[in-house]
């Protein structure tokens, strides 16, 4: 796998890093054992036996070839796109090491690199695998839209229905849809009226209507009733298999990405190269022994090793992903701290994101019987249904403590609403249509219910006996008590905010005046949600919010995708932050996060290759004229404790508060 575009990783899993890490950790012991400088700081004397001199160098050689072969590869494909980075740095840098060092274990004069070449490794060997992590999982959302479809679906024929392999479905088949189930294919509905909920797909809250003559879509869900379906569309040709193309789409062009790090190995590359080369050459050139020249051009090398460069962004990543953790806030894509620095705009999807996704009672508009007595017999109803406005409506009646009435002879008109008697007296409730269809009178109250609710986009369920409507419930998505305080900090933070739902037009507008959000797009298809982010993306950087499948193509597109935790696995998969709290408020929090986070990033990238300023001339032995002249030995010293500097500096991100 190349992990959605990371080149250097192309073959490479988090597995086989950690695997070798360990096993080169543990052959490390041994050599740090006998090394010479650690016996003189420690004061011990190592184990000696015959052979013994041979151990370090056996255990360098597998140590390289095992532990050290990813980043040789890594550097032959960099130089081959002719673009050297990290991987290039690190391969020049333990090659020489150990190509030296084995030179001097065979007769060379010099001193040896052998612990420098062991612990270089198991530093770059855990910080790719700490990379690897972050980056693991982005083209696992492909496999969750795939479970969307049923593997089987039941065709009509004329002998009856018989199951059939998705696979073997074609156009102008028809399929029998039956309640509960998931449409298989893209079709038009032949006979039957259900609600399906299309809200994976669209975004819309509410199960839609569908009769004769209305398209559905493959992953939607059936409702009440059966739907006979006739195929038009099947395999690469339905909307989900087009969305999977636009997440794998999106997915490729996250490539463009490269991280900080790499930026700065690249240069840090050329530097140690040129200087490696100009120390060479000056002190060959001004006559001095091999074994002097090659010490010196090593020393440069070494001391440019990127332990703490290697370091510099995994470190911080580990410290900023725990404390993001304990808000609330799990990281899945490191790049996500750097693209959500200077974001503009922040836009979000509206159902289970900003709103709850789920509906509850905003209003009962009662002619002649109270709300709580129109309430008594429609949660007396709807206690039976398993509709979602019906248990909303159960729900209410909960809430206020008001007990349904028993129904008996309970019966569902399908694509109608429910009837049963109450009190030995029939009522139904339903759509308002319903009332149309039986000729009944309309209440004013009913009737400022309807029009009130029609303005706002609202669902509504009519309270109707034999004669006239009693009562008119509304119900609405309810609006996340935290969205509100969110939107007033971005707008603080100067950030622009902007909803895009599937939703209709009434619903969106009331729901953005709700939250004082003066630009909204409504209607949107699932397609046309990456395109508004690609429009926003000229105006700025955008992160984008949501929780559902509709959602992913859109949260690839963005500068930085945020997935709502409660939402489908493809959002989250596709997502570059989590809220596992399901709280827009959160978003604040990983803005600061993000921007305590790049800083302390950059200065760790600027001290891990700042210091070479200072300490590659000094290694080349620029001040040898005044007796000073760093050894292999303070070199290396001096190099791991830039590696100290930048790992406390990366503790330090924990005292940020959010």
């Amino acid at each position: 796998m190349d992990h959605g575009g990371h080149e250097k990783h192309a073959g490479h899993s988090p597995e086989m890093f950690r695997n070798r890490f360990f096993v080169s950790l543990v052959l490390t012991v041994p050599i740090l054992y006998y090394e010479h400088l650690f016996q003189q700081w420690f004061g011990y004397r190592a184990m000696q036996f015959p052979g013994s001199e041979w151990i370090t160098p056996v255990l360098a050689v597998v140590i390289f070839f095992y532990g050290g072969w990813p980043f040789v590869e890594g550097a032959r494909r960099e130089l081959a796109a002719r673009q050297p980075g990290m991987m290039t740095l690190v391969a020049l840098a333990i090659s020489v090491a150990f190509t030296y060092s084995i030179a001097v274990s065979l007769g060379l004069a010099g001193m040896p690199f052998y612990w420098e070449l062991a612990t270089l490794v198991d530093v770059m060997l855990l910080g790719h695998w700490m990379e690897m992590l972050s980056i693991q999982g982005a083209s696992r959302a492909l496999e969750h839209l795939a479970l969307l479809v049923p593997p089987i679906a039941h065709r009509v024929t004329d002998r009856g229905t018989e199951d059939v392999s998705i696979s073997e479905l074609r156009e102008g088949d028809v399929v029998l849809v039956r309640p509960g189930e998931q449409v298989p294919v893209d079709g038009v509905v032949e006979d039957g009226t259900s609600s399906v909920n299309e809200a994976f797909l669209t975004g819309e809250s509410r199960p839609v209507m569908k009769e004769r003559g209305n398209e559905v879509v493959a992953g939607a869900v059936n409702g009440e009733g059966a739907l006979r379906v006739h195929v038009t569309r099947t395999g690469e040709r339905t909307t989900l298999n087009q969305m999977m193309r636009l997440v794998r789409d999106a997915q490729a062009s996250r490539s463009r990405f490269q991280a900080l790090a790499d930026r700065a190995a690249y240069w840090l590359t050329l530097v140690a190269l040129g200087a490696g080369a100009a120390t060479a050459a000056s002190w060959a050139a001004a006559g001095r022994e091999i074994a002097f020249v090659v010490e010196r051009a090593v020393t440069v090398l070494v001391i440019a090793c990127p332990h703490a460069l290697g370091l510099a962004v995994p470190l911080v990543i580990v410290n900023a992903t725990s404390l993001s953790a304990s808000n609330g806030i799990l990281v899945r894509n490191r790049e996500a701290f750097e693209r959500a620095r200077d974001l503009r705009i922040v836009a979000f999807d509206k159902t289970g994101t900003l709103t709850e996704g789920r509906f509850v009672v905003r209003g009962i508009y009662a002619d002649g019987s109270g709300e709580e007595e129109a309430l008594r017999l429609a949660a007396g109803l709807e206690a039976s249904s398993e509709h979602p406005l019906a248990r909303a409506v159960v729900e209410e009646g909960q809430r206020r403590g008001v007990r349904g009435i028993a129904v008996t002879d309970f019966r569902a008109v399908a694509g109608k609403g429910v009837e049963g008697r109450l009190d030995g007296a029939v009522y139904r409730a339903g759509r308002p249509e319903w009332a149309e269809e039986m000729g009944i009178g309309v209440g004013e109250a009913a009737k400022r219910g309807l029009s009130e609710a029609a303005a706002r986009g609202e669902s509504v369920i009519a309270l109707m006996d034999k004669s006239r409507m009693l009562a008119v419930i509304v119900l609405a998505d309810r609006v996340r008590d935290s969205a509100r305080e969110a939107v007033r900090q971005l707008k603080e933070m100067g950030v622009q905010v902007v909803m895009v739902t599937g939703d209709a037009e009434a619903v969106a507008k009331t729901v953005a005046q709700d939250l004082r959000i003066e630009r909204y797009h409504a209607r949107v298809l699932p397609q046309d949600k990456s395109r508004i982010v690609r429009e926003l993306r000229r105006e700025g950087p955008v992160a984008f919010v949501g929780d559902g499948i509709n959602d992913a193509p859109a949260l690839l597109e963005a500068d930085l995708g945020v997935a709502i935790g409660a939402g489908t696995n493809v959002a989250i998969e596709s997502a570059d932050l989590v809220l596992v709290e399901n709280d827009p408020l959160d978003v604040v929090r990983a803005l600061r996060l993000s921007k305590a986070t790049y800083g302390k990033m950059v200065q760790n990238l600027f001290w891990a290759a700042g210091y070479n300023a200072v300490a590659i001339p000094m290694a080349a032995g620029v001040l040898s004229p005044w007796r000073i002249l760093l050894s292999p030995a303070a070199g290396a010293l001096l190099m791991s404790l830039s590696t100290v500097i930048v790992a406390v500096n990366a503790m330090l991100l924990r005292r940020v508060r959010l």
